[in-house]
């Protein structure tokens, strides 16, 4: 490790501290929208580069740590007793894949609002919330304790409940209602977690604890580990903690439900991936990982088969794709943890795609409904945006998802038993379930003529906005004709490409996961980063 700059403590705080600050300024000139759009844009954009530059010295230098306060040292040399935010290879390459995706779906949300943005819209407040939401994702991946983490958790859930219930409809307030009950419940265990831990430990510190936790008899550990385990999984949406997702994410605008689609989840895996690899090592509970990750492939893609709706179809596909996740971090090896984190990273980027797509398609088509569509490929580009991620996430060779499969399944068989074996056969029905439901939307929504849809000649009378304001009329009666806006189809295709970027530097990547899940295994190179060498030991 080698000697910190003073200036990476400004450039390690600035993705949390750029959104704060871009919030405030965003709420008090909610007059004046243009300032609004370019505050918003900008403050990411900063996260972006910084997440850009932190990416590239991890890659060089390995891990950061920052002690907030300059609180890193107590008297009689124990660890550290503020704020502690580290940044690794792993939280690194989470800062850039998702400040990317905040960045393009805050120009589709800016470029949706310019078209609907009436005095009905409440797009003041909507990126001062979604700043905030920026702000806590961002944290939630440099948080170096635990209670630092939960704070990242309660800024998530607060910001969330304002974007998910936007336009106070009666479907949008039940659908966060649900979510703000789940999530309550999952903060609840995880405070009690944290109290737990603070009680066998004497600190929150996530290093300073991974130490201690060593001396810690193994029934005390496997019932802390049991407790982080289902908060993080109810974030994470694993099965059976999951059930709440496809009620919530399809009822919020198109911008909601992609960037909620891409990231909250992930948030809760990357817990997950700390919590297996740096506080409890040894694989106690290996076992129920795997099992939750198969049944969360098979549940989840079971249900997206059952439905007729493309956004409640892709939440439940959001859902079991996280079983692949669960089943690399589960398997444990270098390999599986590498293509564990290639598989968040492909998964947040095509997820996302897909939901703008889905977005353009309620604006084209006036629904989102299978019952209702048809005839979209009358529009190439539309056809083009939807077919790349569809073909991308259905695991079609060259594309990323393929690569990420054939990576958790190579590790899987690797690992030899029978558990991972019966994950192997279980993530290829997924895949081969999920190219199905993509096939099911491309012949249903793009080749079938409308015609012959059961319900085509219905649509929403409006775009599908902030606030839906449309009721069922006849097609041919639509006020709108759904034309696309340049500033929602820009970057919706900039995301396209970026998971493309996936597949093309596919080896310099996965060389780049595979260091990064060394570093993650390796917890000495994280403990010595925040406590020093032989820090605490």
């Amino acid at each position: 490790m080698i000697p910190q700059p003073s200036w990476i403590t400004v450039l390690i705080v600035l993705p949390t501290l750029a959104p704060l600050l871009g919030a405030a300024v965003t709420l008090l000139r909610g007059r004046s929208p243009s300032l609004q759009r370019a505050v918003s844009v900008t403050a990411i954009g900063i996260a972006l580069a910084a997440s850009a530059m932190m990416l590239y010295l991890t890659s060089v230098n390995g891990p950061y740590a920052v002690h907030v306060g300059g609180w890193g040292d107590r008297d009689g040399g124990d660890g550290p007793l503020g704020i502690t935010l580290v940044v690794d290879r792993l939280a690194a390459l989470m800062l850039v894949v998702s400040t990317t995706v905040l960045l393009c779906v805050v120009v589709y949300a800016i470029g949706q609002g310019i078209r609907d943005g009436t005095t009905e819209q409440p797009v003041s407040i909507f990126l001062p919330t979604y700043l905030i939401l920026t702000a806590g994702v961002c944290n939630a991946f440099l948080a170096g304790d635990l209670f630092n983490l939960y704070v990242s958790f309660e800024v998530l859930l607060a910001a969330s409940f304002v974007l998910l219930t936007l336009g106070a409809s009666a479907e949008r307030v039940r659908a966060g209602a649900s979510y703000v009950m789940v999530s309550m419940v999952s903060s609840l265990i995880f405070l009690a977690g944290i109290a737990f831990a603070y009680a066998a430990t004497g600190t929150l510190n996530l290093a300073e604890m991974a130490v201690r936790l060593d001396d810690i008899p193994d029934g005390t550990r496997n019932a802390l580990y049991a407790v982080l385990l289902v908060a993080f999984g109810i974030k994470a949406a694993v099965f059976p903690l999951s059930t709440w997702l496809p009620d919530s994410y399809p009822t919020a605008p198109a911008p909601v439900t992609a960037v909620f689609a891409g990231l909250l989840t992930k948030v809760g895996v990357y817990a997950i991936i700390r919590a297996h690899s740096l506080l409890f090592p040894g694989g106690s509970m290996d076992t129920v990982l795997m099992i939750a990750g198969l049944l969360t492939m098979l549940v989840g893609i079971f249900g997206a088969i059952a439905q007729s709706d493309v956004k409640r179809l892709l939440s439940f596909t959001l859902v079991s794709h996280i079983g692949y996740m669960i089943f690399g971090i589960a398997v444990g090896s270098l390999e599986s943890t590498s293509a564990a984190i290639y598989y968040v990273a492909h998964h947040i980027l095509v997820q996302t795609t897909l939901f703008l797509v889905v977005g353009l398609i309620e604006r084209q088509a006036g629904s989102s409904s299978l019952r209702r569509l048809g005839g979209l490929i009358a529009s190439p580009l539309l056809a083009v945006l939807f077919l790349i991620p569809a073909l991308n996430l259905g695991g079609i060779p060259p594309f990323s998802g393929f690569i990420g499969k054939v990576a958790l399944v190579q590790a899987g068989v690797a690992d030899g038993s029978v558990l991972s074996w019966i994950l192997v056969v279980g993530g290829v029905v997924t895949s081969l379930l999920t190219l199905y439901v993509m096939a099911r939307i491309w012949t249903k929504g793009f080749w079938r003529a409308r015609a012959d849809a059961p319900e085509g000649g219905l649509a929403s009378s409006t775009p599908s906005a902030l606030v839906e304001e449309g009721i069922d009329v006849q097609l041919d009666d639509r006020e709108d004709v759904g034309r696309m806006p340049v500033t929602m189809v820009v970057p919706t295709a900039a995301m396209v490409a970026v998971g493309l970027a996936l597949t093309v530097w596919a080896g310099p990547i996965f060389a780049f996961t595979d260091s990064g899940a060394d570093g993650v295994l390796d917890r000495n190179v994280y403990i010595e980063t925040v406590l020093g060498p032989g820090g605490d030991r």
